[in-house]
């Protein structure tokens, strides 16, 4: 059962919100703050049809250009692909054209370097941000259940805490920024360590010609269980990799922890391998396709 909406009970509704990128992530997250009574009054995306048929669904209006959203709003989402997304809308031309007084919140999973460089850029133009990384997918988006770990400002944080109640489940503040970015690698670093190594023991059983439902089933009560035996075992078994966190993510995302681990002089073999297991996937045209993918690698006779 839905929460009831934080802004509804405390009638905090009087900021206007904006939201960069509005992917499945986006989309759920704009949604979902529309129906805890927010004004969502801008979106925008590098898709036009996508974003004019979001406005249209959730009352808001769809912005020409990333001026246009900071020019409308005082809080501004952003959820885009990589590091150089992220560097390339945080300019003056862009969102820090009408920045000042705004507060963005990054919720993009990025290298904590590029936070920092967006934490900078937004003081110089007289703004705000936070980064609020997300450890989880598309339907706790819709439902308000995220697990959001926000680094930055804690002041900026918690004049913003009752919009993030209403998008999330567990929400925790990490630190200065950075910090948020370092702890949500390290948790898809082992999200897709954990991934890599069932798809690994599925294919393994497989080839055997065990049982995979009985062998799930052991795993589950054994050592061998993890979460992602939960939400990508019977994907993998009956290649159904219908897309919540993409292969072509987990490669950038592993990529992300294993930079830090180098430039610390720490070494992740096990991180490396798995980033080249979905590197792999990306160079024979299936990155779109879901994390649980990697099983393509690893069963008998798939490729």
């Amino acid at each position: 059962m839905d929460k009831a909406p934080l802004a509804l009970q405390a009638g905090r509704m009087s900021k206007n919100i904006g939201i960069v990128g509005v992917g499945r992530m986006g989309a759920n997250m704009a949604r979902r703050l529309r129906d805890c009574g927010h004004k969502v009054t801008v979106v925008l995306d590098s898709r036009k049809e996508v974003a004019g048929k979001l406005a249209k669904e959730i009352g808001a209006k769809a912005a020409p250009d990333l001026s246009s959203v900071s020019a409308a709003a005082d809080i501004i989402f952003t959820v885009v692909s990589d590091d150089a997304a992220m560097r390339a809308i945080f300019v003056e031309e862009a969102l820090l054209k009408a920045a000042s007084g705004k507060v963005f919140i990054n919720c993009a999973t990025v290298s904590p370097e590029v936070h920092e460089e967006v934490e900078d850029a937004c003081r110089k133009a007289g703004a705000h941000s936070l980064e609020a990384c997300m450890a989880s997918s598309i339907p706790q988006a819709r439902d308000g259940s995220l697990y959001l770990m926000v680094g930055g400002k804690e002041n900026i944080f918690k004049e913003v805490e009752p919009l993030l109640q209403d998008l999330s489940a567990s929400l925790r503040y990490i630190g200065n920024t950075g910090k948020a970015a370092q702890v949500k690698a390290l948790v898809n670093m082992v999200m897709n360590m954990n991934t890599a190594a069932l798809a690994e023991g599925l294919g393994l059983g497989q080839a055997l010609g065990l049982d995979l439902e009985m062998l799930c089933e052991v795993f589950s009560q054994t050592g061998a269980n993890s979460r992602v035996l939960e939400t990508d075992a019977a994907d993998m078994r009956d290649r159904d990799h219908e897309c919540y966190f993409s292969a072509a993510h987990a490669a950038k995302d592993s990529g992300i922890a294993n930079l830090i681990a180098d430039s610390l002089g720490v070494n992740v073999p096990l991180s490396e391998a798995t980033e080249s297991q979905y590197r792999r996937l990306i160079q024979i045209g299936r990155g779109e396709l879901d994390k649980s993918a990697v099983a393509e690698l690893t069963f008998p006779g798939r490729l």
